[in-house]
């Protein structure tokens, strides 16, 4: 009889704080939570939607005599399923972000999470199976895509080694070759494809291992205008059909035209995004060398956390500035950037 009196207590008692969540938040997450909460809150909802995300990355090369700063400071995020573009000149630090990406190369500083994995702590071995998995490369160079004296199809079965059968690996070989529009060229060695083939074999090897992200340095540079625009038709219909992030290095501005973001990338920085113009989303053939980029995308600068913002040499040429002072006003809610009087 006590032990059920004590029992009816017990179940009196008042119930545990629940956690601290709450429906009708859009986080799920009390007004009430601890800032700690929130945060994780956060940087749980951001990593559901984004894949990539680039916290002030920071990447320095060091030498006995020189010190490099290749990324100052960069920001980016980059959402699941997303096709977009990379552009920046020579020097300007987007190779060094698709190396950081791929985990070729470790970051110095900042926070670099791609598909929830934290690239700063993720040991050796954990590095060896996210480059294995998690990210495909596709190279300007097809030395560095194919070996010369396997067939497409062979070569398209050398990252799957140690995953399938052999049974399986030949399947999804043809299946992959099928799907970049080379079938017809499953048994054809290096020497007897041409450039755009071979770049498309490149992308098939880049997915098989299926992997969540595509990472593609510069793969229209070595072929001509036609066939570029046939490879990136293959990228388009390879994201649309699978779900497939996509990031793409280029210096190619046709390119970049038909691709729905474009985020350039000067002094380490991205300095600004091009965004596709809703008008212009559905009717990309129209798009050719002749069309303006300003036709085509809406350009926007980018703010760092400091409230800073990168002016472009051309705006900054037409100010014929004497010396690195500017006055900066608010008109009609429009910043206003003029000489100093």
């Amino acid at each position: 009889m006590k032990k059920n009196d004590e029992k009816e207590q017990n179940n009196s008692l008042p119930a545990e704080p629940a956690e601290e969540k709450n429906a009708n938040s859009p986080d799920g997450v009390s007004e009430n939570a601890s800032p700690k909460v929130r945060e994780q809150a956060q940087e749980k909802a951001d990593a559901e939607e984004n894949i990539i995300i680039c916290d002030n990355l920071v990447k320095i090369y060091k030498t006995e005599d020189v010190e490099v700063l290749a990324l100052q400071g960069l920001d980016i995020l980059i959402k699941r399923g997303e096709l977009m573009a990379i552009i920046g000149n020579s020097g300007s630090g987007k190779s060094t972000f698709l190396n950081m990406i791929g985990g070729l190369d470790r970051p110095s500083a900042g926070r670099l999470i791609v598909d929830g994995k934290d690239l700063f702590k993720l040991s050796e071995r954990e590095l060896v199976d996210y480059k294995r998995n998690t990210v495909g490369f596709v190279w300007q160079n097809n030395a560095r895509n194919l070996l010369p004296y396997l067939t497409a199809a062979e070569n398209v079965q050398m990252p799957m080694l140690f995953t399938n059968s052999d049974r399986k690996k030949r399947a999804k070989a043809l299946e992959l070759l099928e799907l970049v529009g080379l079938s017809h060229r499953k048994n054809s060695k290096l020497s007897q494809m041409s450039g755009g083939e071979q770049q498309r074999v490149a992308i098939a090897i880049a997915l098989a291992n299926s992997p969540k992200i595509l990472l593609a340095d510069e793969p229209t540079g070595s072929v001509d205008v036609k066939t570029g625009a046939y490879i990136l038709d293959v990228f388009k219909e390879i994201n649309e059909t699978t779900g497939l992030t996509i990031v793409i290095v280029t210096h190619d501005r046709m390119l970049s035209k038909k691709v729905h973001r474009v985020a350039a990338i000067r002094d380490g920085k991205i300095s600004s995004e091009m965004i596709m113009k809703q008008s212009y989303r559905n009717r990309m053939n129209e798009i050719t060398a002749f069309t303006e980029t300003s036709e085509v995308q809406d350009e926007y600068s980018i703010l760092d956390r400091a409230g800073r913002v990168q002016i472009p040499h051309e705006i900054l040429d037409q100010l014929d500035l004497d010396g690195n002072k500017v006055k900066l006003e608010l008109l009609d809610g429009k910043v206003v950037i003029s000489r100093p009087e």
